[in-house]
Parts: C-alpha cells; sequence; structure tokens
C-alpha cells in the first residue's frame, strides 16, 4: 500500500484543490516602452463579445486542453493583438489568481517590443491604450470591500453535521480594485492583477 501511495506522488506537482472542475486562463501584463517611458498596454474589449463586452482586461483566456498556461498566455495574445510570438517576450510568472467565481488565472509578466507590429483583431479588441507604470505607482488604487458568504442549497443536509441548522459558515472579504487614467476604469480582476505586479515593483 505504501509502496504505491509513493509511486503515484513521485512526479506530482501540488496544485490547485478542486483545480479539475474550475474554468483555467492565463493572461499577459504586457510592458512597452514608448516615448523612452515604460507604459502597460491594456484592451478594450470588444462591445459585440457576449461575455464582459467594453471591459477593459489584458490580452488573455481560456487554457485549451492540453496546452500550458504559458502557451496559452503567449497564443491568445498574439491572436488578439495580432502580433507573432517573436514580438512577445515573457519575464515571469506571477501569482495565481482563484476568483469566487472558481476561475482560476494564471498571469505572466511580459514585453511586447514593436507596437507596430500589432493587427489588432476586432472580433474581440476593440481597441487597446497604455498607461504609464510610474502613473500606476503614484495613484494609488480606490478599494471597495465586498463580503463573501457561503449560502447552502434548500437540500443542504443540517442533520448531520454539528449544531445542526445553527451551524455558523465562515465567511471572508473580497477586495474590488479601481485604478483611473484619464476616461478609462481599470478594475474588477484586471485591476487586482495588476495591483499584485505593482506591489512586486514597491517590495
Amino acid at each position: 500500500m505504501v509502496d504505491n501511495i509513493k509511486n503515484k506522488f513521485k512526479d506530482y506537482k501540488p496544485y490547485i484543490n478542486g483545480a479539475q472542475k474550475m474554468k483555467k486562463a492565463s493572461v499577459l501584463i504586457p510592458i512597452v516602452k514608448q516615448d523612452g517611458v515604460h507604459h502597460i498596454l491594456f484592451e478594450v474589449r470588444s462591445k459585440n463579445l457576449n461575455t464582459q463586452p467594453n471591459e477593459i482586461a489584458f490580452p488573455g483566456g481560456k487554457i485549451d486542453p492540453g496546452e500550458t498556461p504559458l502557451n496559452a498566455a503567449i497564443r491568445e495574445t498574439c491572436e488578439e493583438l495580432g502580433t507573432d510570438k517573436s514580438n512577445v517576450e515573457i519575464i515571469s510568472p506571477l501569482d495565481l489568481l482563484v476568483t469566487p467565481m472558481d476561475l482560476i488565472i494564471h498571469p505572466y509578466l511580459g514585453i511586447i517590443h514593436d507596437l507596430k507590429q500589432l493587427s489588432i483583431n476586432e472580433d474581440e479588441v476593440d481597441h487597446i491604450f497604455l498607461v504609464p507604470i510610474k502613473h500606476l505607482l503614484e495613484n494609488k488604487a480606490t478599494i471597495y470591500d465586498n463580503q463573501i458568504k457561503i449560502i447552502p442549497n434548500n437540500d443542504f443536509p443540517y442533520d448531520i453535521i454539528p449544531n445542526k441548522n445553527n451551524y455558523k459558515f465562515g465567511s471572508g472579504n473580497y477586495p474590488v480594485f479601481f485604478y483611473s487614467y484619464k476616461d478609462y476604469i481599470i478594475w474588477g480582476i484586471t485591476a487586482k492583477i495588476l495591483e499584485n505586479f505593482l506591489n512586486f515593483l514597491e517590495s
């Protein structure tokens, strides 16, 4: 028995409990240099998309079966921005983000070397815009806290747990970040990933 267990865990790489049933995506935080200043590139999603139209986002999307998170980030970036992977340099993975909506996001930090090589996929992207990294560091996010609670379904078996119907489920805090730049509001998951990156720069 023990030998069998050892064999099963020989090359095991821990990930996230329950990941098999969760959606998975990758995104890229693209750094670009323009006029001697380093910026972050953001997309405004097409208004014709079924999910999150007109939202501000990083390049990225769903990880296909058999695809690595890194390959997904590069592929989605190239598809959305209309460029070649030779124009994308990966610097590092960033912290994983697990959302309350059963989504695992693998963020990566990278460089887009030549903006002139971009040909935006208008089916997915309305337009792009650049924000100086210095602006984001000097203008902190506004944070709104939200409470996350467990709301049991009607068929939850209270009768087999301690304290029955009086059981006290824990709750958690889910902060939502808002960054502003000109007429743009960067918020939600994109802002949360951005905030994680900016914290690295300040540490």
